[in-house]
């Protein structure tokens, strides 16, 4: 009863609560603690418990995202539930749910070109996140201590931390491997025969399948795929954890050190010639898997020459220090200058708030480097790209000179921001940054980049 109080307060759908009385019996309670094991063949009634689905739901909700090629959006999956839930559960146990395309999204990506992004329709978004749940809690464990992305628990920054270990105990040649298209080449066979390995419920086994054969929705047209996994929706990255984690214990096997974060997988090794053999093996081993490595951007180099996860590592007397990469640096300052384009038709204060938010996010992102310097510098530049904005607000030399003194400027520094206010960039440098100091801008509510330094 209590259970059912709170799913009401929460507004959540009450067709999903309907028949849902909770389980105690083995078939929808029971965990395996490794893959192979032969309590999954009721996998789909542990994926259909309503606990299960209203976590789903609520996950799914909070996410939000845009619609997939059926144009639904989240705040309509509700409304949609309560009337088809019963047929598309009843679909599911039967092992007859036939999943929707997904719409095509192509993003631009950090190292230039494009990535496709494959995104699901919001009932097979929630369908996908309670699949989600069950697998993960039972696969994760099994999973490599040195696989870090897409894992409860785990971040970039512990990949970062277990790779700056590797180069402090000497290891300071990195073999960087890079995927090529690794999401879009995924074979299904391969990746069903590590599923079917753990997985014995067929239904649960069909459904994936059904996601991975999803055709994909392009200018109207759907165009059928027979391999690749496209990120966007809520399983690709689990499954794509499961098929490299064979990658994964053949290192182990081996013995080397790396860092595996989805993707992207750093080896470290002591030489150059140990790190052309290993790059020599891994390649063989991708080749077994049907992948391939790209040998534009993989490289056998000093670890201070890549960057990993927006960072390098470079070594030193006191140990290896975490600086942003160039790459990053350039992406953050095409982020900044988005934000604050002085055409753009906004107010300071709405600029400072979004740009605030930006910030905020990237610091917290990037707070594990060590350079006091650059803060200070980057510091300086948003302020700088700031400063013109306020001025261009100002319009008139007159209201410049009139809201300089009004921030407490001398009547000399006033008049020198009203004179020279149509040299925009200039000026932000110079006057203006007597007239609005560091200070005004942190009271205006620009998050303060400078305080990292410390």
């Amino acid at each position: 009863m209590q259970a059912e109080a709170q799913n009401s307060q929460d507004g959540e759908p009450s067709v999903i609560a309907q028949g849902e009385a909770r389980r105690g019996t083995a078939e929808a309670r029971v965990r395996i603690t490794g893959p192979g094991a032969d309590d999954t063949a009721a996998l789909m009634e542990e994926v259909l418990t309503r606990e299960n689905l209203l976590l789903a739901l609520k996950r799914v909700l909070s996410n939000k995202g845009a619609p997939g090629a059926d144009g639904m959006g989240v705040d309509e999956l509700k409304a949609y539930l309560k009337v088809h839930w019963p047929k598309i559960k009843a679909q599911l146990l039967a092992g007859s749910y036939e999943p929707q395309p997904v719409r095509c999204v192509m993003i631009p990506k950090a190292g230039g070109g494009q990535r496709m992004l494959g995104i699901p329709v919001v009932v097979d978004r929630l369908i996908q996140q309670a699949l989600l749940q069950v697998l993960q809690g039972r696969w994760d464990g099994g999973f490599s201590e040195s696989s870090y992305g897409f894992r409860p628990g785990r971040s970039a920054h512990q990949a970062l931390a277990a790779a700056k270990a590797y180069v402090d105990a000497g290891r300071c040649i990195v073999v960087d491997i890079d995927l090529e298209k690794f999401f879009d080449r995924v074979n299904h066979d391969l990746l069903m025969g590590r599923v079917a390995k753990r997985v014995s419920d067929v239904r649960v086994r069909k459904l994936i399948r059904g996601y991975l054969n999803a055709g994909i929705m392009a200018d109207g047209v759907v165009i059928e795929r027979t391999e690749g996994t496209p990120q966007g929706g809520p399983l690709s990255p689990l499954l794509a954890n499961v098929l490299l984690d064979e990658v994964d214990r053949e290192l182990e096997r081996r013995g080397h050190r790396f860092v595996r974060y989805a993707d992207d997988c750093n080896i470290y090794v002591a030489s150059p010639r140990a790190g052309a053999r290993v790059m020599e093996q891994v390649t063989k081993l991708l080749e077994r898997l049907k992948l391939k490595v790209n040998t534009t951007k993989s490289a056998v180099a000093p670890v201070q020459e890549r960057a990993f996860l927006g960072y390098r590592l470079v070594p030193g007397p006191s140990g290896t220090q975490l600086v942003v990469a160039p790459q990053a640096q350039r992406r953050f300052r095409e982020g900044v200058r988005a934000r604050t384009r002085r055409n753009a038709g906004r107010s300071v204060h709405r600029v400072i708030e979004e740009l605030s938010v930006y910030l905020r996010g990237w610091a917290g992102y990037f707070r594990l480097s060590a350079e006091g310097g650059y803060w200070r510098r980057i510091a300086g530049w948003v302020g700088h790209r700031v400063r013109a904005i306020v001025l261009r607000h100002w319009r008139t030399s007159a209201n410049a000179y009139r809201q300089a003194r009004r921030l407490g400027a001398s009547d000399h520094m006033a008049r020198a921001v009203a004179h020279h206010r149509r040299r925009w960039w200039f000026t932000s440098g110079h006057a203006m940054n007597a007239v609005v100091p560091r200070r005004q801008l942190t009271a205006w509510g620009l998050y303060d980049l400078a305080q990292h330094a410390q």
